[in-house]
Order: C-alpha cells, then sequence, then structure tokens
C-alpha cells in the first residue's frame, strides 16, 4: 500500500514550501544545556517546545519539524532513555500536531528523525535490519502522536538512509531525506549529492523528497543543490541549510548568517530548483520571516551558478565534490535487506 504524500498536494496548491528553521540552537536560547537530550523536553518542558513551533508557524512556516532528531534507541540510550522511544516520539509529535491544527493555514507535521549515531556492519556492529527495526520503533510513536510524514536528516551513510526509508514504509508512511554534505562537498560516508535521489533506487517505495540539510553553510548547500537538481531532474528537492558559517563568541556559537543573506538564499534556491526550502542551525523565527517574506515575491529567474552563489551568499567552504563511487555501487556490496 502506497502511503499518501501531503507535501506532493501542499507543493502542487502553493508551488514552494518554507520549512522551519534550528530546533537546537533556539533550545540552547530557551535554556537547554549543552549534552542534554533535546527530547526529554517533549514530557519535561512541553511549553518550550510548543513555544518554537509556534513561533515557526507564525513566521510563515508550512512545515515544522518535531522535537525528535535524536530519538532511536541508540541515542537515547546515552540518556538512560531508550526504554522511551514510543513515548517520547509521540509526544514529539502529538505537540507539533496541535500547534499545526490551530494554524490559520495548512501546516505539515514532519516526524524528524535523525542517524542512529552508531555504524552499520562491517564498519561496526550495528546490523541493517537491526537499524531497521530501531527506526521503525521510533517512526511508530510519531506516526502515533500524528506526524503527516516522516523527515530523515542529517544522514551520511546510504545504508541508514535505506533503513529508515523500509522502516517508514513498513509503518506506511511517507518519507523524505536529506543527507549534509559536509566532507570536500559529499556526506561523511563519501555519498555525491548528484547520487541522492538513487540511493532508493532499491527501495519499493520512493522518497516524497529527497535533498540537503545542516552542512557548513548556506553556500555550500546551494552548491550542493546544482548537483542534486542535475542527478534527478524529476525529484522534488530539499535544501534547509545552515544560518551561515559558526564563529565562536567567547564560549558561545554563533552563526554569520543576517536575515537579508537567509532571504537572499531563499531566493537562489528557488532559481537552482528547490521545492522545499528551510533553516537548520542558527536560523531562527527573525531569520525564518525574512525567508518567507522572499519567498512569497521571488520568482524563479534564470540558472543558479556557483558563481552567483559566491558572489551573492560568500564562498563555498568546499569545493565542489567530484564525481567517485556512485550510490548503486556501494549499494550492491552493503546492502543488507532481508
Amino acid at each position: 500500500m502506497t502511503a499518501d504524500n501531503p507535501l506532493a498536494a501542499l507543493i502542487a496548491e502553493k508551488g514552494v514550501l518554507l520549512a522551519d528553521g534550528a530546533t537546537g540552537t533556539n533550545l540552547f536560547a530557551m535554556g537547554l544545556e549543552s549534552g542534554d537530550a533535546p527530547e526529554l523536553w517533549n514530557t519535561e518542558a512541553p511549553e518550550k517546545i510548543v513555544a518554537l513551533h509556534q513561533g515557526f508557524v507564525d513566521a510563515g512556516s508550512d512545515i515544522i519539524l518535531t522535537n525528535s532528531f535524536g530519538g532511536t534507541r541508540h541515542r537515547l540510550k546515552l540518556h538512560h532513555a531508550q526504554d522511551r522511544v514510543h513515548e517520547l516520539s509521540k509526544a514529539a509529535a502529538e505537540i507539533a500536531r496541535k500547534v499545526a491544527d490551530t494554524a490559520p493555514r495548512t501546516v505539515i507535521v514532519a516526524g524528524s528523525v535523525g542517524p542512529t549515531g552508531e555504524l552499520l556492519v562491517p564498519l561496526g556492529k550495528l546490523t541493517y535490519e537491526d537499524a531497521v527495526e530501531a527506526f521503525r520503533e521510533q517512526i511508530a510513536g510519531l506516526k502515533a502522536g500524528g506526524a503527516d510524514v516522516v523527515w530523515i536528516e542529517t544522514m551520511s551513510a546510504p545504508e541508514e538512509m535505506r533503513a529508515a526509508a523500509e522502516a517508514a514504509i513498513a509503518e506506511n508512511m511517507p518519507y523524505t531525506c536529506t543527507a549534509s554534505f559536509d566532507t570536500a562537498g559529499k556526506s561523511m560516508m563519501g555519498l555525491h549529492p548528484k547520487n541522492i535521489a538513487h540511493v532508493f533506487d532499491p527501495v519499493a517505495e520512493k522518497p516524497a523528497a529527497v535533498g540537503a540539510n545542516c552542512g557548513v553553510g548556506a553556500s555550500d548547500i546551494l552548491s550542493s543543490l546544482i548537483d542534486m537538481r542535475e542527478g534527478a531532474p524529476d525529484a522534488t528537492i530539499i535544501v534547509k541549510g545552515n544560518c551561515g558559517i559558526p564563529e565562536f563568541q567567547g564560549e558561545n556559537i554563533v552563526y554569520s548568517g543576517t536575515p537579508e543573506l537567509m532571504a537572499d538564499y531563499v531566493r537562489l534556491a528557488i532559481d537552482g530548483g528547490a521545492q522545499i526550502i528551510g533553516g537548520c542551525c542558527g536560523t531562527s523565527f527573525e531569520h525564518l520571516k525574512a525567508m518567507r517574506t522572499a519567498l512569497d515575491e521571488h520568482r524563479k529567474n534564470g540558472v543558479l551558478t556557483r558563481e552567483t552563489i559566491v558572489e551573492r551568499i560568500g564562498p563555498l567552504v568546499n569545493s565542489p565534490a567530484a564525481d567517485g563511487e556512485t550510490a548503486p555501487k556501494r549499494e550492491r556490496r552493503g546492502r543488507r535487506r532481508g
């Protein structure tokens, strides 16, 4: 059975969607301490998670991500909460659902699913089957809480992306997947941006959208967008880039991107063919308001080039990734499906 895709319907209505901004950096501003699990706030401080989502909805988000990025048993065990996966994921989705349902427009609740933090066999001890089961446990909680779509994000290994995808499919949920291309223009595990859509060639049901998030800044994620669009001309593409480059100011990390820079990032992302655009680390409500205005006022204008990116947003941290081993080759060697 093919799961319904609410993103496609809203894109058909609006053209380009605005996803939300940062979770972690905004929660730190609300008092979350370094090393604490944000997911525990879904039950310990739900009013702060409500404020996070409401701030992004008020700023103009069409999509809000649940506070569940580290919600697998493998991440929660670091906080002695591995037996609370379903509870915390369900609570995360319920909080976002209530905010979305009171919005004056359609707002999609995306169930955030981050990496397990473990390496899959043969590089580590986690088997493919165990990864699928861990993701399915989390996704079942997100589904029970009312998430519309599973939002797999900040991934680097194709095998782990497929494991999360298979878990979403098993729970009859539509899903998206974004990778972080933060290592010489590729993911940490060597995935080239142009190949991200092809990671799911062996999977029974394809993602509703693919793309990039986090990384090393707005310029680099826009560079990845060029490659992703070239590699998958018909795919729905997501970019959710960091708000500039992180800089230390005393003991604090501050992101360099201004609202004006993030607005221009949105314009260039539209020119590059992205259909879902948002912000990642450092992106505040103020940034998102400027991004909403830019999205509403801009119409696709020309072809995105790296020269334009550097001129308007700033230099790339990484050089564009060279072509290398393709995702299908890695899939043949590393695939672990029953």
